[in-house]
């Protein structure tokens, strides 16, 4: 499930880039590449939520070993099916949407400076990681959790992409870049997600051991 998942969040993240290269020249831009990571997150969260958790994020999954929710075991399984989900994905937009644009690599706005840059991709991260941890706190949240994560991928991507790329996710990253072969940005994306995303499980770990403790007394 998360093998699908990674697949189908590749494809509406990176396809939607390519598509609007190859057939637009760019014009959609940004909003066109916020909604459609949010329509993929709403699709997977709904589908595979209950069986997988839907990380579809090895940053993520990282985020749920530190608060005790997968094994370290499980932290191997989850980031082999995330990789070989993206890279699936990639080599089919690749083959059925175009090669324009890296492939739909992130890249970050070197107009703003590294100093800027790093700690606006963790924050995009760490908000990501909080609406996550959120909505596993609340068990749900109403039955919200998908538009609620979907949403504030899509925000983050349409408010802070301009500055760092906000990928937020190191597996969506990789694939398009090893594919395109444009890997100057990727050390970028494989450190900054995985600091936002493991400050927010720290901070959360007290609370889901609570809740543990609670809900066996």
């Amino acid at each position: 499930m998360e093998l699908i998942g990674t697949f189908i969040l590749v494809v509406f993240a990176t396809g939607s880039i390519v598509f609007d290269a190859e057939f637009f020249d760019g014009e959609l831009g940004i909003p066109f590449a916020a909604i459609a990571p949010f329509v993929a997150l709403l699709i997977g969260v709904y589908s595979f939520g209950k069986i997988s958790l839907a990380h579809f994020n090895p940053a993520v999954t990282i985020g749920y070993y530190i608060t005790g929710h997968i094994t370290k075991v499980q932290v191997v399984y989850y980031f082999a099916a995330e990789i070989i989900g993206a890279l699936l994905g990639a080599l089919f937009v690749l083959n059925v949407i175009g090669d324009k644009a890296n492939l739909g690599a992130n890249a970050p706005n070197y107009d703003f400076s590294l100093s800027l840059i790093f700690p606006v991709e963790v924050l995009a991260s760490a908000m990501l990681m909080g609406v996550i941890f959120y909505v596993v706190y609340t068990k749900g949240l109403r039955g919200f959790s998908g538009v609620a994560i979907g949403g504030i991928v899509g925000l983050d991507i349409l408010f802070l992409a301009f500055i760092s790329g906000a990928s937020m996710n190191p597996a969506r990253s990789l694939a398009p870049a090893l594919l395109s072969g444009v890997l100057d940005d990727l050390w970028l994306y494989w450190t900054a997600p995985f600091v936002g995303t493991a400050i927010v499980a720290f901070l959360f770990r007290g609370k889901f051991h609570a809740q543990r403790t609670s809900n066996y007394e």
